[in-house]
């Protein structure tokens, strides 16, 4: 009978170790049949969805902007607030981060006429990815007041959307998103 030192025996059960690992067998060395295995993706679990052009996406802001106090360039943040679907599947969750800037921006005041805003977004994050988006600009002007000339001379309203005002958007262009099935 053949004895193994300590050393001996931790060196062939590491070996054992890493046989089984690999899903080799030390006889055949072939593959054993690979079972689900932590840590392993599935490529066909995941796939691209394309949200076609013109798709509405309803957002609530979470910034607030003014015209009177916003710069142009500020970072507007929006949430969607309906899930996006394409083909009965969820191509974007509600609750996905939105991002943009002030594009545009005129306070009223001393004859400058009614006040405007306009907002760009340009992305939208979701499942930890940051997709680029082209969609029309959201732009709004102030209503007139008591007529154009009191409007001209004493300045009017400003446009506000605080946080949590509800705003519709179209897709300018076709957003091509990856998502799990």
């Amino acid at each position: 009978m053949r004895t193994l030192s300590f050393a001996g025996l931790v060196l062939a059960a590491g070996a054992a170790a890493v046989v089984a690992a690999c899903g080799t067998s030390a006889a055949g060395g072939e593959a054993a049949p690979a079972s689900a295995s932590v840590g392993r993706t599935d490529a066909a679990a995941v796939r691209d969805v394309t949200i076609p052009s013109g798709t509405l996406l309803h957002l609530t802001l979470t910034t607030a902007v003014a015209s009177n106090t916003s710069q142009v360039e500020d970072a507007v943040a929006a949430e969607l607030t309906n899930a996006v679907m394409v083909g009965g599947q969820t191509a974007l969750p509600s609750g996905a981060l939105v991002a943009g800037v002030v594009r545009a921006v005129d306070a009223s005041g001393r004859g400058k006429g009614r006040a405007r805003l306009a907002l760009d977004f340009t992305s939208v994050t979701s499942g930890g990815r940051r997709y680029v988006l082209s969609a029309e600009r959201f732009s709004r002007q102030a209503f007139a007041t008591q007529g154009q000339d009191a409007t001209k001379t004493t300045g009017g309203e400003e446009v506000r959307f605080p946080s949590g005002t509800d705003v519709s958007i179209p897709l300018a262009a076709p957003l091509t998103v990856r998502v799990g099935k």
